[in-house]
């Protein structure tokens, strides 16, 4: 690899031979997750909404001498994902991984939330997830009798006030994941959990919530926003070899937020050390 492509922690050519499918690659985590799996030597299939996103991340991962192909599918549609899953397997020969990585929503309470947008915020966050995967599965996974699947889910625990359509939908992926563990065994099925990171997904939020993001890190154990590259060595440890008596769980990435308890506030502490191994990085503008 080029020695200005991504500095992961993974030994180099750790999954040379090996291909698959990460899904929201044009952006945020799914780019910095596609990069690091093509800089250890997979064949990407780079799959989102937008080709315009998803060529420039391919002529990233080009540049510094990966290899990466584009797919443009709305992951909620049925026949849509049959077809781009049946394409990639055509061209790249096998899909010996999937990142479910695709998702959104919008803030609103749950009182705001029309029977439309909650409808968009599952199909998007749980519908497509489990169309990715199944299809991956009944595809290749299952006659290979071999395959890992990462679901990437969200710090839900407790609700997600502000959130509630996501939250339930990233719910019932994690319990999707736990049924395909045993269901598909022995594809193996985990999850990430990632809290508040660092990634361009926060410069979609409405300008008014601006303060509220960059009060954040305040909340943290930890005392930071967590980055792009520590999700996706989370995910890249569940792809590789290392995890291969692991499935069914889900691997939270969230500076301890949710071990944080009502009425005792979060230490004033200076932030812990980070990881940041993507060359491409950049900050959030809503963090100034």
């Amino acid at each position: 690899m080029n020695e200005r492509g991504y500095r992961s922690v993974f030994r180099a050519g750790l999954f040379s031979g090996a291909a698959g499918i990460v899904t929201g690659a044009g952006s945020g985590i799914g780019r910095c997750t596609a990069h690091e799996l093509a800089s250890l030597g997979a064949r990407v299939a780079l799959v989102g909404r937008r080709a315009e996103k998803l060529e420039r991340v391919r002529a990233e991962i080009a540049e510094a001498g990966g290899e990466a192909r584009c797919y443009a599918c709305d992951i909620r549609e049925e026949e849509a994902v049959r077809r781009t899953v049946s394409e990639a397997l055509a061209d790249l020969g096998r899909l010996d991984f999937l990142v479910n990585n695709a998702g959104g929503q919008f803030a609103a309470p749950l009182e705001a939330i029309s029977a439309k947008g909650w409808d968009a915020v599952v199909r998007t966050n749980l519908t497509g997830g489990f169309l990715m995967a199944r299809e991956c599965y009944v595809q290749w996974m299952k006659k290979a009798g071999a395959g890992a699947i990462v679901n990437v889910i969200a710090d839900m625990w407790h609700g997600m006030p502000g959130m509630g359509h996501s939250g339930a939908a990233r719910a019932g992926m994690l319990n999707f994941t736990e049924t395909a563990a045993f269901e598909w065994a022995p594809v193996r099925v985990n999850a990430v959990a990632p809290g508040w990171i660092a990634s361009s997904g926060l410069d979609q939020y409405p300008p008014e919530m601006a303060e509220h993001i960059r009060s954040l890190p305040a909340r943290v154990p930890l005392a930071r926003l967590g980055t792009e590259s520590e999700v996706s060595a989370a995910i890249v440890f569940l792809l590789s070899p290392a995890a291969a008596f692991v499935s069914g769980a889900c691997l939270r990435v969230d500076g301890a937020v949710p071990n944080a308890k009502q009425g005792r506030p979060v230490a004033n502490r200076a932030p812990t050390p980070e990881f940041n191994g993507f060359h491409l990085a950049a900050k959030p503008r809503v963090l100034g």
